[in-house]
């Protein structure tokens, strides 16, 4: 998951749960993880890590199908015991921070938190088939073993002089690799290198086993990916050491950025490998492993994704998964923060093949419950209930009241309707003014939150007049970061309008447009279509600044006017015409003064001479 120079949390995670890949785990731009059923095609699960755990996810990596006790459960018959399913239970997420969060989807929370290993950067993770044990490799140079049952550093040891950037453990679990810019093979009981391999220029970010064969019998094989490199490659690991260069090679189109490949256990049975590179292309391989192969190796199928417009755009694919049935493949694509799933059929008897789909890049403006609010807490009838107010959100369920008295005390406590929070924002601008005298206003963020974002889904003007009066920097931070990211178009669609009209309604609308840069440049980056969204925002503050560059000019000549007219005139002080001019150019618009310094400049010029 790394890249070679660059930050890694450019390549963001989006792994399937291993076996029946019923879920797809999801690092997004806004930094939190959310897990996708791939059945019902909604999201499962979301998890927002606390402020100090909130350093970027580098890399996610799902641990071994376990049996998993969500609760009380009745006691099972005999006949019933053999039916125990192991499903896909532990996430491990490695943190720019050095931190190894692990997350349990059964229980909908975190699970442990792996600390004090690394002094760096974490950029990749993987779990040993059955020991319960993780090893994390990091920019500190180091590998480190994590007993999952204890929670703290089993082993640690340096494994290059570059940062590790990939890691795997072998089918059998005696053997790990790790690279960097050399690739190694350790053997895990003696923590010793086994095997040395050399041949990518940039740092390795993909490393898998391709078959389940012993080291001994000259049958096994591994792949490996590099940042910036358009091939994978397949190496041998052979009896008697002659295993200096890579075997096989396949070729892509781009640098890999997701891998799945079903194993090979004998010569009679070929690789099957997905990949899906940066570009956006699926890239279908099938191959037997069976010692050298002299020319790369080409596709057997390469699969891309447009939409239905009249001019069709490419749709990125994020993952894919091979299954039982070599034509059947399960897609991910679309966007990290809202990813569409789809279980394809692919022909791969074409070499090319082009699936069109109609999606919607731009996220609805109503979310759904179960998207933006996942688990229902049952709270204690002694509990505090805080709710954020944000439509889309659901407030948890509160116990039943016991008696009579409750009742009573909830009675008075009414919730303000629109024209009432519209009346504070009123008493909070009168009350902001000098002379004015003040008043207890009610009215909290959330509340300008929800008002907002009623007034962009129903396109009410007087709403939004209401909300955009106000002048606190802090109330309008706030209310730009308690937005849903959906809402964050629409406010700048309408922030860009009210931009081209009167000065004084821009200038405040400047500090929203500023609020909303501040807080939610990585959601616009990551859309797709953002320079036809912001086209026009771009060129009105161009030309802006393209202004500005010729109203500083003029206010120079006007101050330098204006000075020498002071001199002359002994009667008015040079400070009270400095403040005169700074008025008038503040005041009048760019364009008249513009017009205006032009015809008159020459000719005061002269009187002044």
């Amino acid at each position: 998951m790394a890249a070679d120079g660059l930050s890694i949390s450019l390549n963001l995670p989006c792994v399937f749960s291993p076996k029946s890949r019923q879920y797809l785990a999801v690092c997004a731009q806004d930094g939190r993880l959310r897990v996708w059923n791939t059945d019902s095609k909604t999201l499962h699960q979301e998890y927002v890590p606390s402020a100090h755990l909130s350093a970027t996810c580098t890399c996610v990596a799902w641990g071994p199908c376990r049996t998993v006790k969500e609760g009380p459960q009745r006691k099972r018959r005999k006949s019933e015991a053999a039916q125990v399913e192991e499903k896909a239970d532990l996430l491990a997420m490695g943190t720019a921070a050095g931190t190894v969060l692990i997350y349990s989807t059964a229980k909908g929370s975190l699970h442990c938190t792996l600390d004090g290993g690394h002094s760096g950067g974490v950029n990749c993770v993987h779990w040993h088939p059955e020991d319960g044990l993780l090893y994390s490799g990091s920019d500190d140079t180091n590998i480190v073993e994590w007993d999952l049952q204890s929670g703290k550093t089993r082993s640690k040891w340096k494994a290059d002089r570059a940062a590790v950037t990939s890691l795997c453990v072998s089918p059998d679990g005696k053997l790990l690799l790790s690279a960097g810019h050399v690739i190694k093979m350790w053997d895990l009981e003696t923590k010793e290198v086994y095997r040395k391999f050399t041949g990518h220029s940039t740092a390795v970010t993909t490393l898998r086993f391709a078959t389940t064969r012993p080291p001994d019998s000259n049958g096994l094989y591994f792949l490996s990916g590099a940042a910036h490199d358009r091939l994978l490659s397949v190496w041998q690991v052979r009896e008697d050491g002659k295993d200096k260069n890579s075997v096989v090679s396949f070729t892509l189109t781009d640098e890999p950025q997701h891998v799945d490949l079903i194993t090979s256990s004998s010569k009679e049975e070929a690789v099957r490998l997905a990949v899906v590179c940066k570009d956006g292309q699926l890239h279908l391989f099938e191959h037997f492993l069976n010692g050298p192969c002299k020319k790369p190796l080409s596709p057997s199928c390469s699969v891309q994704m447009s939409d239905t417009k009249d001019s069709p755009m490419p749709i990125p694919l994020l993952a894919a998964a091979l299954g039982a049935d070599p034509r059947s493949v399960l897609l991910a694509y679309g966007n990290h923060l809202q990813p569409v799933m789809e279980n394809a059929e692919i022909n791969t008897a074409e070499r090319h093949v082009c699936l069109t789909r109609d999606i919607k890049t731009n996220l609805s403006l109503s979310m759904e419950t179960t998207v933006s609010k996942v688990k229902t807490p049952i709270v204690n009838a002694k509990s505090k209930v805080l709710i954020p107010g944000l439509p889309g959100h659901k407030a948890p369920v509160v116990s039943a009241p016991q008696g009579t008295e409750k009742r009573k005390k909830d009675a008075g406590n009414k919730e303000m309707s629109i024209a009432e929070q519209l009346g504070e924002i009123n008493l909070d601008a009168s009350s902001s003014q000098k002379g004015a005298p003040k008043a207890a206003a009610s009215l909290q963020t959330d509340n300008y939150a929800v008002l907002l974002m009623q007034g962009l889904e129903s396109k009410d003007a007087n709403i939004l007049n209401k909300v955009f009066q106000t002048r606190k920097e802090v109330e309008i931070k706030k209310t730009v970061a308690r937005l849903p990211l959906p809402a964050v178009i629409p406010l700048v669609e309408e922030l860009t309008t009210r931009l081209q009209g009167n000065p004084l309604v821009a200038c405040m609308m400047v500090r929203w447009l500023k609020a909303v840069l501040m807080h939610h440049t990585s959601y616009l980056a990551s859309l797709p279509d953002l320079v036809t969204q912001l086209g026009v925002l771009y060129h009105m503050i161009e030309s802006r600044v393209k202004m500005f560059h010729k109203l500083t000019k003029l206010h120079g000549k006007l101050h330098l006017l204006t000075t020498q007219v002071a001199a002359n005139d002994s009667r008015n002080p040079v400070s009270d015409v400095d403040h005169t001019a700074k008025l008038v150019y503040e005041e009048e618009s760019a364009d008249e003064e513009e017009a205006s310094g032009d015809e008159a400049l020459p000719s005061e010029d002269s009187d002044v001479s």
